[in-house]
This record gives structure tokens, sequence and C-alpha cells, in this order.
């Protein structure tokens, strides 16, 4: 029978874990799809790593080969709300080129014609009033505003914008000059093919012989965390702003897009700029907008700035101003000027500090899946300690949190370790939380177990009392079930609501059978006497009580978390005490009496009354209730005596139920 009930429990344990092996391959696998196939939540997991690794090795260093000139409140509030008349931003765009900058990238994209031009305003109120103006002393140069930002753009060379679009064509198309040439030798660019552009007024269009788009997207939760560098149109590739300004400073005229290990990156001068294969590049900020230097337009116009903060520099010519609305949320600023993007972008590629996503970063976090599936596997099948399981988990999960953080300080390389750290966390959970919970099964049913045997021990231990006294009878399960109907009744009225819980109802039941325990300490010549005792004889016969409390104190020593004793020594102890203070053993009064023992007292009482004795007949159940009523305030609590007569049906079903054969 052992070697069945071995295999048994063998088999058992078997089969627990072959079961959690499977759920931990099956989430295994669900995880590796999910690192392919790039599902939003599996994204934001992956992205929250991402940003935690920004934040903690954002080291706040910038280029100093930037300047934005930025036309911010000050100088709107200053020169004129915007926009700007054209003459006026020509005359900042020369002031700063008298400065010989290395490049200058302007973003403002000027699409509509300047409406405060003395040529438009002339054909304004031809159009409107039939009057034909006209203006004295204004050279012709002067006169349309357009022109004139075109031939100070022409001169000062400057790197315009364009803005593409995907969700509709141009009504018009024109063709655009491509200011750089693109050369895909890697075979894997598949840049975004927008569908139509944006573009300068044609005397501004004209005049750019550089030029660059505005284009940019956040993600899905609205931060931004990657740019375009390249997009398509009708067969030609374009380039960003921030890239076109650059390869401008460096006089480059050629790109080519290569592919090395980690995948394609854009090579220009002694510059490797890494993208991935739609030609995006994963910022990298240093910290919060407006680390760069900044110089304020107006302060240009008013010649208040230093050359030296302008020459040689590459320069970004824009707007920061709230109203204009072209600011970004990143992980370190929600107001993160759109300006300074750009100057963002070149800090990244001068600083090479540009974040490299590998294309086999996919694969290779699912074959990171599979081995964490199978090493956690491993340990749940070998491992029967918890705190081996504990260990690995803990070894493993920090070997690739710190493998990340590693090659991302190092190289700037992320792979996110975010689903096999997942996975070995759920692993550890969830089997944590079987094994508790099949200890905690075989524990319980240990406790039964237990339960079961003292419930025995008491039975026996009760029989061994009705033995020495048999004419007890059915007294003990019918005081029981007496308490146990009177100390209900008192929880249901609102009595005593911090002492009657189900665990006191449950153990008073289960240790009522206890009260007469120390009768097996009564000599028989007086236990089993016929006639009514003697003075001296009823003496002993009372030590009964102190009989069992001690004999169960004795026992509860060894044992301080068994209430079942306590209270079982309570009733023994304090089952004959009276309300007045006349009872035994220790002449107790009112509510100096545990409250088990005032329970006891009516339901033993009661009981004795009905019941035929060797000195007296069985009393009715009226007759006992009256002496019972004559006992209140005296003998018994007067809350309990209501009780008792409160359930006075249940008490008479109870005693018919388990009459004395």
């Amino acid at each position: 029978m052992k070697a069945e009930a071995d295999f048994e429990n063998a088999f058992r344990s078997s089969m627990s874990q072959w079961w959690q092996l499977t759920v931990v391959l099956f989430i295994t696998l669900v995880l590796c799809i999910g690192a392919y196939t790039q599902r939003a939540v599996f994204k934001n997991a992956d992205n929250f790593f991402y940003d935690l690794l920004l934040q903690t090795t954002a080291a706040g260093n910038v280029s100093s080969r930037i300047t934005i000139i930025d036309i911010d409140e000050t100088s709107l509030s200053a020169v004129g709300q915007w926009p700007w008349p054209r003459y006026l931003l020509a005359k900042l765009v020369k002031e700063l080129f008298d400065n010989q900058p290395a490049a200058m990238g302007l973003d403002i994209l000027l699409p509509e014609p300047d409406r405060s031009s003395l040529k438009n305003i002339q054909l304004q109120f031809r159009k409107d009033f039939a009057l034909n103006l006209g203006f004295t002393g204004v050279p012709p140069a002067m006169q349309d505003n357009d022109l004139y930002l075109a031939h100070i753009f022409r001169q000062a060379d400057i790197v315009g914008a364009r803005y593409f679009y995907f969700d509709h064509f141009n009504k018009k198309a024109s063709p655009l000059r491509v200011p750089f040439d693109v050369v895909d030798k890697s075979g894997c660019l598949n840049a975004n093919q927008a569908e139509g552009v944006l573009t300068n007024t044609p005397q501004i269009e004209t005049a750019l012989k550089y030029t660059g788009f505005l284009n940019s997207q956040s993600d899905m939760d609205g931060l931004l965390r990657s740019t375009p560098l390249l997009i398509s149109l009708k067969g030609q590739t374009f380039t960003n702003l921030s890239l076109s300004t650059f390869l401008k400073a460096h006089n480059v005229k050629k790109l080519e897009v290569l592919e090395n290990f980690f995948g394609l990156y854009i090579k220009a001068d002694k510059y490797k700029i890494p993208i991935t294969r739609d030609g995006y590049l994963h910022m990298r900020f240093s910290g919060p907008g407006r680390a760069h230097k900044f110089i304020g337009a107006a302060d240009i116009l008013n010649q208040n700035y230093s050359p030296a903060d302008i020459q040689g520099k590459i320069l970004f010519i824009g707007s920061s101003a709230t109203g204009l609305n072209d600011i970004h949320h990143t992980v370190f600023d929600p107001s993160y000027p759109g300006l300074e993007i750009h100057a963002a972008i070149l800090s990244s590629i001068y600083e090479n500090r540009q974040v490299i996503k590998p294309i086999w970063s996919h694969a290779f976090i699912s074959g990171g899946l599979m081995f964490t599936g199978i090493l956690m596997m491993f340990l749940l099948f070998f491992s029967a300690s918890p705190m081996v399981l504990l260990a690995g988990t803990m070894v493993w999960g920090s070997i690739l949190l710190i493998s990340s953080l590693l090659c991302f300080i190092k190289i700037s390389v992320f792979i996110s370790p975010v689903l096999p750290f997942i996975l070995t966390v759920f692993t550890f959970v969830f089997t944590s939380f079987v094994r508790f919970t099949g200890a905690r099964k075989a524990s319980f049913a240990w406790f039964k177990k237990l339960a079961q045997a003292q419930q025995f021990t008491i039975k026996t231990i009760v029989g061994l009392v009705e033995t020495r006294d048999p004419e007890t009878g059915q007294h003990i399960v019918r005081t029981q079930k007496y308490a146990r109907a009177l100390v209900v009744h008192l929880k249901k009225s609102g009595l005593f609501p911090d002492i009657l819980t189900d665990d006191y109802i449950e153990t008073l039941y289960h240790a009522s059978p206890l009260h007469d325990i120390g009768k097996v300490g009564i000599p028989d010549r007086i236990l089993l006497k016929p006639g009514k005792l003697t003075d001296e004889e009823f003496e002993i016969m009372k030590t009964h009580s102190s009989i069992g409390r001690d004999t169960l104190q004795r026992t509860g020593r060894n044992d301080q978390g068994n209430y079942f004793l306590k209270m079982g020594a309570l009733i023994a102890g304090s089952h004959h005490e009276r309300w007045d203070g006349k009872g035994y053993p220790d002449g107790l009064c009112g509510e100096n009496i545990p409250l088990c023992g005032r329970i006891m007292a009516i339901c033993d009482v009661y009981d004795a009354l009905i019941s035929k004795r060797c000195y007296k007949p069985a009393f009715s159940h009226e007759k006992a209730m009256n002496i019972i009523l004559v006992g209140r305030g005296s003998m018994f609590d007067p809350q309990f005596i209501d009780g008792f007569f409160a359930i006075e049906d249940t008490i008479k079903l109870i005693a018919a139920r388990h009459k004395d054969l």
C-alpha cells in the first residue's frame, strides 16, 4: 500500500510539473510571436524600457556647432505678430549671412504670397475697388517682398523647407529640384512614399538650391522617438531639413545608403548615420528643450549678439512661439520646440550618440525568449527548492537588464530585454503560485486530518467520561447543540460583536463537550452513588471543574496557539460559576465569568433538569424553563436567559431529536 501511495504521489507531482511546463512553453510562443509582429502592447513595453534608458544615460551634452535663431515671443512682441513681412525676414537672413555661418536651415514654409508686398496691395485694390495705386521712391526690387526674399535666399544659399503629404495628391504637380543625390547601395531602403508636396511660393522655390522636408511623426502614445531622414516622391528621394543643412555645411552632394552588421546607415563625409529600412532616425535627446544655444530674432535685428555665436556655425531659423504650436512631446519634455528637433538630430550625429536598433533585433529577442523559456523550464523541472528558483530568476533577470544597458551605453545599440524579462518573472510568479497553491492544498488536507484526529480524540475522551458516568447519555451532544444555537442567536442580535466571530462559535461548538472532562478524576463511589451526596462528597464532586480546567491548561501549555484547548479549559473551569458569585470553583461573578462559561452554564443546567438522574426524575421542558427563569440575574446572565427563551422552539427540537434511549 505504501508503495502504491508513493507511486501515486510521484505521478501527481510529475503531471503537475508537465502542466506547468506546458503553460510556460505556451507563454513563450505567444511572446515570440509578439516580438515579431510588434503588437501595440509589446511595443509599448519596449518603449517603456527604451525611454528609461534614454533618461538614465542622458549626458546633457549638445554640440557647440549649432545655434538656433528663434522668432520667439519677445521677438514677436518687439517687431510684430506673425507672419512678418518677407522683407523683415530677408533682413534677418542677410544679417546672419554677413557673419559667415557654415550653413543656414529655414524651419519656415512660405507657400502663400506676402500680402504686405506693395505689388500685391496694388493688385488687391485694383480687384476690390478698381483703383490703381502708385508708389513713388520705391525701388522696383522692393515692390515684391517674395522676389526680394528670394534674392536674399539665393545670395545666402539658405536651405529652404518643404512638407510632404501622404493623404492626398497635389492638384497641380510642379517639378522639384533634388538637392542631393541619394544612392541606395544596400538595396534595402524602402523610404515612405509621399503622395504630394507643399512648397514655397514659386519665386522663393526657384531661388532655393537646397531644400529639406519638415515632416516628423510621433508614436502612438504621442511621444517623439524617431523622425524620417529620407522620403520618396515619384521615384526621387529627398532629405530632412536637418540632414540637408548638415550636408550643405559639409559640402556633401552625394549620399550613400549602405548596410553593415546592424542594418542601414547613411554615409555622409566621415559620418555614419544609422537609419531604419524606411529611412527613420532613432532620436537620442540629451535632456529637456532649450539645451542648445538660442538667440532671439529681435536681438539679431537689433545687432545685440556675439558674432562668434554665428560665424562657422550651423544655424536653424524658426519659431518656438507657443501660438504657432510647433512643439513635440519627448521623454524629457512635454513641450520640446520643433525648431530644436533639427539641432538635436545634428547633435546626436556630431556627438556620435545615434541610437541603433539592429534589423535582426526581433529575431534576436525571439531567440532570447526561447532560451529564457528553456532555462526557466529547466529550473522549474529540476529545482525542488524555491530558493534555487528565486536565485535563478534573479540572476537571469539581472543578466538581461544589465547586458541591454551596457550595449546601450557602450555602442548605442538598443535590444529590448523586456519580453524575456517578463517571461522570466512570469515563470517565477506562476510557478511560485502553483507551488504555493499545492502546498496550501496539502497543508489544508493535513490540517483537515489533524482536525479529524482531534475530534476523534475528543469523542474518545468524552466517551471515557460517559463510560464513567453512564447516566449522562446524550447529554454531551445536546449541550453542544444548545450552546451553538444560543451563541448564533446572540451574534444575530448584535451582542458581543468583537467576540462572537465565526471562528469563536466553531471553537465553542467543538470545545463544549470537554466541560465535564474533569469527572474522570472523581472516585466511582461518589460519581456513581445512586443517592444524594453528603456535603463532603459534594465538595469532592465540585472539584471536577478545577480538575478539567487544570488538565486542559497543562496540555495547552505545550501548544500556545491551540485556542481550542484554551476555550475547553475555560468552559470546564467556569460552567458552574454563578452570576451572583456563589458558584464554584472560583466564586466568579457577573462579567468576570468567561463568556463561554456563562453560555455553557445555562445549557448544562437545562439539560440536567430535563434528564433523569439517580437522585431525581426528568423534569418537563416547561418546568425546566421556569426554574431557569427563576435563576435569571442570580445563577445566569440575564441577556443569555433572554436569548435562551428566544430560541425555545429550537431547544425543544434539539432535546427531542437527541433523547436518551
